[in-house]
């Protein structure tokens, strides 16, 4: 099969063939039908997050069609449609999984980091770390639901439904939650960067009440905020946003340093927090929850050959919403 692989963190990925993966017992074979291009990918790419398996494949949105499957695979059939996350695996044992946060699992593997993703023409994943992708959903535009949508919703679960929300980082992440915090009631005032006209006008059409410079304060005091780009310096500037009691949730599995700040800042029983990667519990939940509202995904497609150009693009900030690698493009 054709596979873009990163040899070194910090080179471009190689465009190369490589043998088709075979799944074992448990696991099942899948036609790559598109593949989302997230910020995790990015920094994995660039070396911020250490020790991939040696060539890797990124790549940890994946929608795929059931080809093959392993022996003991029972829960889906030959030709479903199946979205693939970031959590590719967990123990079950650990005092984590077993308090229903397999989320944190010492153990976990994730998918395009320890196990091999896909940005390539097939991959392989456990079924029990797999979702039925609801047919309101094209290829495309389903597949920035398996990252960009499960972390924006397990981020807002935090916020406990808050009547005005702020965003810092309007990506593809904020461009789904957006939809689903308005969708519970909430205002959604989305932070760019100081002369982004282009992502503060989308965020406007997607129903912002206002959107402004990461610089600037809103209009009106925050209950909540999810801080989805990887600036830690972004977290004093929201705290400073907020309302007493509100929390604030740092969304990515990256940022760079926070600096120091005031104590007044989080006086007032503010509080500041992260999430880590998702649960099977948020898969099922929200993969049902998007196409019932219905959640509307904005994605630009690319061959897979040019998954350089679309990690490029992600990080110059070229697009609004979600890039997304089609193999069958060529």
């Amino acid at each position: 099969m054709k596979a873009m692989i990163l040899n070194q963190q910090g080179a471009p990925l190689e465009y190369k063939n490589v043998p088709n993966p075979v799944p074992n017992d448990d696991q099942v074979l899948l036609r790559v039908l598109a593949c989302g291009v997230c910020r995790t990918d990015l920094h994995i790419a660039d070396g911020e997050l250490p020790n991939p398996k040696p060539s890797l494949i990124l790549g940890h949105e994946i929608i795929g069609e059931i080809i093959g499957k392993g022996a003991n695979v029972d829960l889906f059939s030959i030709g479903d449609r199946v979205g693939v996350p970031w959590l590719g695996w967990t123990c079950g044992e650990c005092y984590y999984c077993q308090t229903n946060r397999e989320n944190l699992c010492d153990k976990a593997r994730f998918t395009g980091y320890q196990i091999d993703g896909g940005f390539a023409e097939l991959t392989v994943a456990h079924q029990h770390y797999c979702f039925l992708v609801d047919d309101y959903y094209s290829d495309i535009n389903a597949a920035p639901l398996l990252c960009a949508g499960l972390i924006g919703y397990r981020a807002l679960k935090l916020t406990e439904n808050s009547k005005n929300l702020g965003i810092y980082g309007f990506g593809a992440a904020a461009h789904i939650v957006t939809q689903l915090a308005i969708h519970h009631g909430s205002k959604v005032y989305a932070f760019t960067q100081e002369q982004d006209a282009v992502a503060q006008d989308f965020a406007r059409q997607l129903g912002a009440v206002w959107a402004g410079s990461s610089k600037s304060l809103p209009p009106s005091q925050l209950d909540a905020v999810l801080i989805f780009a990887p600036v830690g310096a972004l977290v004093p500037a929201a705290l400073k946003a907020t309302n007493k009691g509100a929390t604030v949730v740092c969304a990515g599995i990256h940022m760079s340093d926070i600096p120091s700040f005031p104590y007044s800042l989080l006086w007032g029983e503010r509080v500041l927090r992260s999430v880590a990667n998702l649960t099977r519990a948020d898969g099922l939940a929200f993969m049902s929850l998007a196409s019932s509202i219905p959640i509307k995904t904005h994605s630009i497609a690319y061959p897979l050959s040019q998954a350089n150009q679309a990690i490029a693009d992600l990080r110059a900030g070229m697009f609004s919403g979600a890039a997304v690698l089609v193999p069958a493009m060529g």
